[in-house]
């Protein structure tokens, strides 16, 4: 039987580093496709999931936090999340009750009052303050910004995600089916598996490593019916972090690639053998060049 009034759309997901979004968008999907970290920033490029129903397909972009940049690559992160904002059916601008309001919110809001597409004002991590704060804390952002909708949310216990779904469909235009019913995301599985090796080194290394560090795939293949073969390599900018990546005998590099495999075996459904390596490149970060070899280019948003 052919579905009528099908509602297709695009969902921008905005808001300062950690507040959840990353989180949200794979409790939606239901599946580990945007990376998680308790380290702002982590999210670099916009990493699409898509959640199709009987009646719906949204598909949500999990954008970069919004910062002040501090170098080139932060640019690039930057102008990623407020271009999206033009691109959109509907945005979700989500914000941490824990923290309320914070430096950077109102930067978002003077962005959110060009924004023709609806808007909802999401407050992520409900599960972490009393439900007396909520109220407050919604009167001080609706002081700001017109929003459709004021949905208070826990992304990791799940609280609430399910009704945020049904109003955002109420809002999404009638249209096609975008993508193939089984896929989840526009990313190649390529992306995904360098994004799930950052991670466990956003995981398990110190402060003054995680953002500094690219992980570039440098070869994948099926050598036989059972396995996968990747070798990756991870960028960084000084000797004292390649130091801290490998760890005493090389044991840094081992919790990495043991924890980057299970998960990559989860996504791929396959046995994997992980080769990871770690150069240094000084101050890639604020060199062009190598932000496009890396897949950071500004000509692609």
């Amino acid at each position: 039987m052919e579905i009528t009034n099908y509602k297709s759309g695009f969902i921008a997901i905005i808001g300062r580093p950690n507040v959840g979004k990353s989180t949200f968008l794979n409790r939606v999907i239901g599946q580990k496709i945007a990376i998680m970290s308790d380290k702002p920033q982590t999210t670099r490029n916009k990493i699409q999931g898509v959640l199709t129903t009987d009646d719906a397909q949204m598909i949500f972009i999990d954008t970069p936090g919004i910062h002040k940049p501090k170098h080139r690559l932060g640019d690039f992160m930057v102008q990623v999340a407020e271009n999206t904002l033009n691109e959109v059916d509907a945005v979700l601008f989500m914000i941490n009750a824990k923290e309320g309001y914070g430096k950077g919110d109102q930067f978002i809001m003077d962005l959110l009052e060009k924004v023709k597409s609806p808007v909802f004002l999401i407050i992520n991590k409900i599960d972490l303050v009393h439900p007396e704060e909520l109220l407050p804390l919604i009167e001080q952002y609706k002081d700001k910004v017109d929003f459709e909708e004021v949905i208070p949310i826990s992304a990791l216990e799940g609280n609430n995600v399910t009704l945020l779904l049904e109003g955002l469909k109420n809002h999404l235009p009638e249209g096609p089916q975008f993508y193939p019913e089984e896929q989840i995301t526009d990313h190649p599985e390529r992306f995904i598996i360098t994004e799930l090796i950052r991670e466990k080194v956003l995981e398990l290394t110190r402060e003054e490593v995680p953002h500094s560090i690219a992980v570039i795939m440098e070869n994948l293949e099926k050598r036989d019916s059972n396995a996968i073969f990747i070798q990756a390599t991870i960028v960084t900018e000084r000797k004292t972090q390649k130091g801290i990546l490998i760890g005493k005998q090389g044991s840094m590099l081992k919790e990495i690639g043991k924890k980057a495999r299970k998960d990559i075996e989860a996504l791929l459904g396959s046995k994997v053998y992980l080769e990871l390596w770690v150069k240094v490149n000084k101050d890639w970060r604020n060199k062009q060049s190598q932000l496009n070899e890396y897949g950071f280019r500004k000509d692609e948003y």
